[in-house]
């Protein structure tokens, strides 16, 4: 029904790494200057976090569908963990589907290949600057190598300090014959001042099953070691 490889590749780069730092000076400045400064920031990384995560998946074809509450841990040691809290819905998605996604991303920290994903200038290509809600500049994000952990789309980044926002598009590469197109939306805040991902959607086209979706939002408990409140959603500048 799903293409659980593609869906371990969109939703379990939680600890994805972004280049980032705040920029000083004048709100006013070039699309160029805005790339510039965004693959030079030097922000602090997300390196420890305690946060609770809820799932949810759907098959449109099958009519099925499931979720999963669970409480997931990064530790300082690079050791990601996880528990289900509570459940429901189709036994088989969640067999199959939601408990996977939270054992690829274990595999996926563990092995490191989240840097194979980062927003660096390594990975990408940022260029052209198009129209975006107020506050926020899109710039066209093109992978530098047809990999299925990067993305072909575009990066919304903060006007005046080329903070991330949001990253949408598709996967570079498709992760299996099943899968005919993945699409992605990740979104990202600000919680005791470190960038954090807030939420990731996906669309998956799969042969044979039709459209799969994917989503999963974040609620932190503790982020590099600060206590936060449970109903801290994140600073986003599209909420501001």
């Amino acid at each position: 029904m799903w293409c659980v490889k593609s869906l371990i590749l969109v939703l379990g780069l939680v600890t994805v790494s972004v280049v980032g730092g705040l920029a000083q000076g004048s709100a006013e400045f070039t699309s160029s200057s805005i790339r510039s400064r965004f693959f030079q920031r030097s922000d602090e990384s997300l390196t420890e976090f305690r946060a609770f995560r809820h799932l949810e998946a759907r098959n449109l074809r099958f009519n099925a569908q499931a979720w999963m509450d669970v409480r997931t841990e990064l530790s300082t040691a690079g050791v990601f963990t996880f528990g289900v809290i509570s459940e429901g819905g189709s036994p088989y998605i969640r067999r199959k589907v939601l408990r996977p996604i939270l054992e690829g991303e274990r595999d996926l920290v563990a092995s490191g290949d989240a840097a194979r994903s980062a927003l660096t200038a390594e990975n990408y290509e940022l260029t052209s600057e198009d129209p975006a809600p107020p506050g926020l500049v899109r710039l066209t994000m093109k992978p530098l190598r047809r990999d299925r952990m990067l993305v072909d789309g575009a990066v919304f980044v903060t006007d005046n300090d080329a903070d991330l926002v949001r990253i949408e598009g598709r996967l570079a590469r498709n992760p299996s014959f099943w899968t005919t197109r993945v699409d992605i939306v990740r979104r990202y805040g600000r919680i005791a001042g470190v960038r954090v991902p807030l939420s990731v959607d996906s669309t998956a086209q799969v042969r044979i099953a039709g459209t799969s979706t994917m989503s999963m939002t974040y609620r932190y408990e503790m982020v590099n070691g600060l206590a936060v409140s449970t109903d801290t959603h994140g600073s986003s500048a599209e909420e501001r």
